[in-house]
């Protein structure tokens, strides 16, 4: 459940799930994540057999991943997954406004 819970997961999950991409291809895809977050993600789905990663013989060697079988099966939860949260977003970021109005701390004047 961690693996799947991860944000970087996710999303790489549903990029890849439009086919292979290229490194730098997914860095500009996924907003926000980091060269090194983008790698770490990456070897972790490939540990888990999530991800196949080829490297060919170019210069510079060029690096394409693409989800694997196993990764496939991933692809219908983690969407419902990513669509519930888009559908969502606004009801969550009104609990949060308002829970963190009622847990703001109290200041008192003298």
């Amino acid at each position: 459940m961690a693996l799947v819970g991860d944000k970087w997961t996710v999303l790489v999950v549903v990029i890849l799930a439009g086919g292979p991409k290229r490194f730098n291809e997914l860095k500009r895809l996924v907003a926000g994540i980091t060269q090194r977050m983008l790698t770490v993600t990456l070897r972790s789905l490939e540990r888990d057999g999530l991800v196949s990663r080829t490297v060919y013989p170019t210069v510079p060697p060029s690096v394409e991943y693409r989800l694997t079988e196993l990764g496939t099966t991933l692809i219908e939860p983690v969407t419902a997954l990513a669509t519930w949260a888009i559908r969502s977003k606004e009801a969550i970021d009104r609990a949060r406004k308002e829970f963190d109005t009622r847990k703001a701390p109290v200041h008192e004047s003298k």
